[in-house]
């Protein structure tokens, strides 16, 4: 089986989110494909597996679990794609039956993702401790996602934040995972943030795309703009542009191939 490690949103290799492509001539059962993931390692191994035309099917897997939405891989499996073919489009189908159209967009790949809601929502101290956040300044919840997201005041906080993974994955039951985010304290950008999930994946994912299905709207209506220019400020940084257009999010990002190679069955 075909296998690739591709650096999403970044075009610096050793960058920005890495994620595994497996093409599939066939599908796989869960386990094979869990076990996969959990081997190599990575946040996110997506399968991808043609089905017709410019249609595909993708399935992702941390190395804990299946989840149904993935920014980074989704990008990764359209680089393999697009250098592989001579499409110009394509459409992932996820195992929701979500369709994910994608196109080259210039120098970018242009991914359209659906918008979800956020709740209101109180968290417990302790998880604020294990976070090491003092002071905050909204809550929310994305049921869909499962994701809680914390805003605090300054962008250099965020970046110094070193969380007790320990007492986090303890402090707080039934959820993916808890972003936490800041406006930008740089021009080239109108936020920033960062995603830890060791409930579900990794304790912290480098570069999250899938969180905008819910964090541009909240960053859009915060800021009153459509159009804006998002940092994940984790050690190995990522960047991203998206938009809110039509009910939809768009999400343009670059990716960079480091390996190809083939797992042995």
């Amino acid at each position: 089986m075909k296998t690739f490690f591709v650096n999403s949103f970044t075009d610096q290799k050793f960058k920005g989110n890495p994620a595994a492509v497996c093409i599939t001539e066939q599908a796989l059962d869960i386990s094979t494909m869990q076990n996969i993931a959990t081997e190599i390692g990575f946040s996110e191994t997506a399968f991808i597996q043609h089905l017709s035309g410019n249609k595909y099917s993708i399935r992702f897997f941390t190395p804990k679990k299946e989840i149904p939405l993935c920014g980074h891989a989704t990008l990764a499996a359209s680089k393999i794609i697009f250098d592989s073919t001579d499409l110009e489009a394509i459409t992932f189908q996820n195992i929701e039956q979500v369709e994910l159209p994608i196109e080259k967009a210039g120098d970018d790949i242009l991914m359209q993702f659906p918008v979800y809601d956020t709740v209101e929502a109180n968290v417990p101290q302790v998880m604020l401790d294990a976070l090491g956040i003092s002071k905050l300044l909204n809550t929310r919840y994305s049921p869909k996602n499962k994701i809680i997201l914390i805003e605090i005041e300054s962008a250099d906080t965020l970046a110094d934040l070193q969380p007790d993974f320990t007492a986090l994955v303890q402090s707080y039951n039934g959820i993916n995972g808890v972003l936490v985010t800041s406006a930008s304290n740089i021009a080239d950008f109108d936020f920033h943030y960062r995603y830890f999930w060791p409930w579900a994946g990794t304790n912290e994912d480098p570069v999250t795309g899938g969180v905008q299905t819910f964090l541009t709207k909240y960053w859009a209506t915060k800021l009153g703009k459509t159009s804006l220019k998002a940092f994940q400020s984790s050690a190995r940084t990522g960047k991203m542009r998206t938009e809110l257009k039509d009910n939809k999010v768009l999400i343009f990002g670059k990716a960079v191939t480091v390996l190809e190679g083939e797992l042995k069955s």
